[in-house]
């Protein structure tokens, strides 16, 4: 009996014997076989190319007509702009003396120096005057083809971010990225000249060759990112932070697996977690093997840090120019801003009745560590919120109008605040646990980092560390994805329509003014 038993051929395809499917007198045998399935993934992934170039281009071409809005609207420099672009000018003409840098500018050259080696070759190639090419048209057209890199960089690095075990479809794919591209702070800066565009360029950049494991690119595009905003020097320390955080992963569960394998009693009590984590940490920081190993992965980064450091010593600081007004402070309930504003833009992700009910239990559950927690956030509120002159006084920002209607109505509100602060810091922190601890914790050191020094409240400074957490959560369903899409989608015809539309003058000044982020 056994004998008759053949073995299968290797290159035999995958079949289910005695599945049959009958019609009639025809008997058709079930097979899938290997070479059909390869087919059919490469099908999709050709799909996907089809779905992928359809919503950059439909969406490139939504912002030309957009430019071309702004263009007709707009044809003096509007707000910062007028640092801006009479100083890529000069570089476009050719003056790049300190003696005719503008001193109001507080972030280093790396806009001008760029946009000069976009628009120059196009008078070489096309016969354009200089006029033309240095035209405030033509400047401002450089971060529409930033948003277009930004796109695709976006597509990329959802592709490598997301664990690859886990089934996601190309709809998910695609519409993450379209609403990652389109999300109304950064979007309505691809319209202005302005450094948001290029600064997220070069940080995704350099995030995206870290994923791939090439460091020195990454560093060096780090580089190039410091060079449009000073404070992207942190997301390059990110960069190195994501390589530590990858070998701490690695090195803890294999700790684990040996407790478990050894049944060593396990440390109880609390904050148990943090302890062992806390052991851990100092345990492999104790190994010169591993620092080694872990200075030779990092070294590009490491190298850029002390250039960084070399720059602060020689300038004095870490603003150029202007530094009245960039004044570094300790202002905590920045983190607590951050947080409201991911909750808004993320609101179908992280706010539903099942979250809320989540939150509420945890803190009945946990109410000791809660109740400690809310007294600290109170006293940061309390002693550490700055309202900088420049949200007092300039009515042409949101925030203008969100300080004055919300915080400064009654002295009581931002403490009635603080449950909701709590609350989205938790929600955000929940939609980060597939990520490892180590992780989480280099995020939140870097989130710190960026926006606590900032005295100012502008929403320009949480698009960076927005789009990181928002390409590090798990791919949502598509209806939540639809959803954030649309609001997205509302929220920006608003802000254009109110920009384009409704103008107004101070009483002293002739020049129309407009609403913006």
């Amino acid at each position: 009996m056994l004998s008759s038993l053949r073995p299968v051929p290797s290159c035999a395809p995958i079949s289910s014997p005695n599945v049959k499917l009958d019609f009639g007198d025809l008997r058709i045998p079930h097979i899938f076989s290997r070479t059909r399935f390869l087919a059919m993934r490469a099908g999709m992934a050709q799909l996907e190319g089809y779905y992928f170039s359809a919503a950059l281009s439909c969406t490139f071409l939504v912002s030309c007509f957009l430019f071309s809005a702004f263009s007709r609207a707009l044809r003096e420099p509007y707000m910062d702009e007028i640092f801006h672009l009479p100083q890529a000018q000069r570089y476009c003409e050719g003056h790049f003396s300190l003696s005719q840098w503008d001193p109001m500018i507080t972030t280093l050259p790396g806009l001008y120096l760029l946009s000069v080696g976009v628009v120059k070759p196009a008078s070489w190639i096309f016969g354009w005057s200089e006029h033309v090419v240095c035209s405030i048209g033509m400047l401002r057209f450089v971060n529409l083809l930033f948003s277009v890199g930004n796109f695709y960089l976006l597509y990329l690095l959802l592709r490598k971010v997301q664990p690859r075990h886990k089934a996601a479809s190309s709809i998910q794919r695609i519409l993450s990225t379209l609403t990652l591209a389109v999300f109304p702070t950064l979007y309505f800066f691809n319209f202005l000249y302005y450094t948001e565009a290029g600064s997220m360029f070069f940080t995704l950049f350099a995030y995206l060759m870290c994923l791939y494991g090439n460091h020195k690119t990454s560093a060096l595009l780090g580089f190039c990112g410091f060079m449009f905003r000073q404070t992207n020097i942190v997301w390059a320390i990110f960069c190195a932070g994501n390589v530590i955080a990858q070998k701490f992963t690695e090195a803890w569960k294999t700790e684990l697996q040996k407790k478990k394998e050894e049944r060593l009693p396990s440390i109880k009590g609390p904050f148990s977690e943090f302890r062992k984590i806390l052991q851990f940490l100092l345990a492999y920081s104790m190994s010169f093997k591993n620092l080694s190993m872990l200075f030779l992965l990092t070294w590009p980064y490491i190298l850029l840090m002390f250039l960084f450091c070399a720059f602060v010593v020689v300038n004095g600081g870490i603003v150029i120019g202007d530094r009245s007004s960039h004044e570094a402070c300790l202002h905590f309930p920045q983190l607590f801003y951050f947080f409201s504003f991911t909750l808004f833009f993320s609101f179908p992700h992280l706010l539903s009745l099942k979250k809320i009910r989540s939150f509420l239990c945890l803190v009945w559950k946990r109410r000791i560590q809660f109740f400690v927690i809310t007294l600290v956030s109170i006293f940061l509120v309390w002693k550490f919120t700055y309202a900088h002159k420049y949200l007092l006084a300039d009515n042409r920002h949101y925030t203008f109008y969100v300080w004055k209607r919300v915080f400064q109505r009654f002295e009581i509100v931002k403490y009635l605040l603080v449950p909701v602060y709590i609350f989205a810091g938790w929600s955000i922190a929940d939609s980060l646990k597939s990520k490892s601890v180590f992780w989480n914790l280099m995020f939140f050191i870097c989130l710190f980092t960026v926006i606590v020094p900032q005295k100012l409240l502008e929403f320009r400074y949480f698009i960076l560390p927005y789009v990181i957490y928002r390409l590090n959560i798990p791919l949502p369903p598509t209806s939540r994805l639809v959803c954030e899409l649309g609001c997205y989608a509302v929220v920006n015809f608003l802000t254009f329509y109110i920009f384009l539309n409704k103008t107004f003058q101070w009483p002293n000044s002739q020049d129309i003014q407009r609403f913006m982020w």
